[in-house]
């Protein structure tokens, strides 16, 4: 059956017998074709895509919100009666695998691939915004409010979000390393399909993931140009300017493309290492310039409030208050985390061989999750701290250019920590160049990551596809970001994105449904 799959795709070989290009041409081809037409549609009818994208997206929170709701509390209450059952001894590659990798250096890929770049776009923004707006009727001002902006942000980037990537490259990795299917999208649904996973069904399925994971990738990139122009702008003076961010995107491709040409081993887990070490220097760094002791208390007591709230967040319609909020934030998050689902899942899935099922949902839910929490709360905690005892509103700083958040909470972060006036010179300066370094660092891990995953799709799930493949896609994620950039289409580009979580959390529904019958059912190699 694999052989059948591998016998569909192209292979280019150079005299020698070295592979350049191992595709499915199919996927391919459909995959270029579709970026390079949204490309040239974004360009001519922009105004009119734009208004597209958004009245779909409307509808889509409107009127599906709700399954999407339904789907992530699904999925996480799945893999919590898995990882309980007896089926969290099954090795992942059987039994006598074992992890390619140590377990720091997984710990580092999953955080870098899966948050990274959004918290450190938004660990500061977002509590802030909750705090101006509360989602749940808090007065302003009062503890309440506080409490709710803070609980509010780990909903959106905790054990629900976490568990839309675990079940993705969970299947992946047990239907690849267990039951010898490929590393692809479309090998999720064989105890469903069968053999017309290798049809024009499965083609298709291929294509939407490849495609999924180039938009968003590049999406987060044109975006996260964004703050890192911000930042060299309040740190240095640059201006802030077309020209500057496609030459920082220029910078992170060249980088990402020599990363992911090296391989995992060689380029994006070292990468992912120094990811961790630099963002831990930064995150010690504010703890201890910051109100030390109000982020050492407030961390317990976050985590309390976000699990003493657990269902009643979870499930959270605004069913009876008959709001709008949710849609522009949960739902949206969680379109975004489906949307993204095949690309970090399968990353996750590459990188997690050798471990059994409940170590790896212990390590992707609960590790990932804690690392997440404390982040969100040294910087959440700091800023709401600001907000608090401040002479100048942070939140209506940030509301007026997000992308200088960081920035602008690094350089009244001495102040709320009570640091002299030498040190309230220098140290957000310092702090403004780590956090530069550690963003610009987190993008490169990202378009690595994705130009790997997209290689693996193309390739038809082979795990360390030709050279010349990983070059092509991870340029061709920087190429649409650039353009997209000019031309003043990355919004819809986002929202676009945003809208294939739908078909995404279709099928997270089914997958659920589709490895646990071959759990049940296909005797596992364990």
């Amino acid at each position: 059956m694999v052989s059948e799959q591998r016998s569909r795709n192209l292979v280019v070989r150079r005299a020698n017998g070295t592979a350049m290009l191992d595709l499915d041409p199919v996927v391919f081809g459909a995959s270029a074709t579709l970026i390079a037409v949204f490309l040239v549609v974004s360009l001519i009818f922009l105004h009119r895509l734009e208004s597209a994208v958004d009245a779909l997206q409307a509808w889509i929170a409107n009127r599906t919100g709700w399954f999407l709701v339904l789907t992530v509390n699904v999925v996480l209450g799945y893999l919590v009666v898995l990882m309980c059952s007896r089926f969290g001894a099954i090795r992942l590659g059987g039994r006598e695998a074992r992890p390619d990798f140590s377990t720091p250096a997984w710990f580092a890929m999953l955080f870098s691939a899966g948050m990274g770049i959004g918290l450190m776009f938004y660990a500061v923004a977002e509590p802030l915004y909750h705090l101006l707006t509360s989602p749940h009727g808090a007065a302003a001002g009062t503890p309440a409010a506080y409490e709710d902006a803070i609980r509010t942000t780990f909903l959106h980037w905790g054990l629900h979000a976490w568990g839309i990537y675990a079940l993705t490259g969970l299947a992946l990795a047990y239907f690849s390393f267990n039951l010898n299917q490929p590393l692809s999208i479309r090998a999720l649904f064989y105890p469903l399909l069968g053999e017309r996973i290798h049809g024009p069904l499965g083609a298709a399925v291929d294509t939407l993931a490849c495609i999924a994971t180039l938009f968003g990738v590049a999406t987060s990139l044109g975006l996260g140009v964004a703050q890192i122009n911000a930042g060299l702008a309040h740190l240095f003076g640059w201006p802030v300017s077309a020209p500057v961010q496609i030459a920082l995107i220029a910078g992170i491709t060249l980088i990402a493309t020599i990363s992911v040409v090296s391989g995992l081993n060689h380029g994006i887990r070292r990468l992912s290492e120094f990811n961790l070490a630099v963002a831990g220097l930064l995150l010690l760094l504010v703890l201890l310039a910051g109100p030390t002791l109000f982020i050492l208390n407030g961390l317990p007591e976050n985590i309390g409030l976000y699990l003493n709230d657990f269902f009643a967040l979870g499930f959270w319609n605004e069913t009876y208050t008959q709001g709008h909020w949710q849609n522009g934030w949960t739902v949206f998050y969680w379109g975004w985390w489906c949307a993204w689902a095949p690309f970090v899942g399968m990353f996750i899935a590459r990188i997690s061989r050798g471990r059994t099922i409940r170590e790896y949902l212990l390590g992707v839910l609960l590790v990932s999750t804690g690392l997440t929490f404390a982040w969100l709360s040294v910087f959440g905690d700091a800023a709401l701290y600001i907000e608090l005892h401040g002479d100048v509103s942070l939140g209506e700083a940030v509301q007026q250019d997000v992308a200088r958040s960081l920035y602008l909470f690094l350089e009244r972060l001495p102040q709320a920590g009570g640091l002299g006036p030498w040190l309230s010179q220098v140290l957000p300066v310092a702090l403004g160049l780590l956090a530069t370094l550690a963003t610009v660092s987190f993008f490169v891990t990202s378009s690595d990551s994705g130009s790997l995953v997209i290689d693996i799709i193309s390739a038809g799930g082979k795990p360390n596809p030709p050279v010349l493949q990983r070059i092509f896609w991870a340029v061709t994620e920087g190429v649409v970001a650039a353009v997209l950039l000019v031309g003043g289409g990355l919004t819809a580009l986002q929202t676009a994105a945003i809208s294939v979580g739908l078909p995404f959390s279709v099928m997270l529904m089914l997958l659920i449904v589709s490895l646990h019958k071959a759990l049940l059912r296909d005797p596992p190699v364990i």
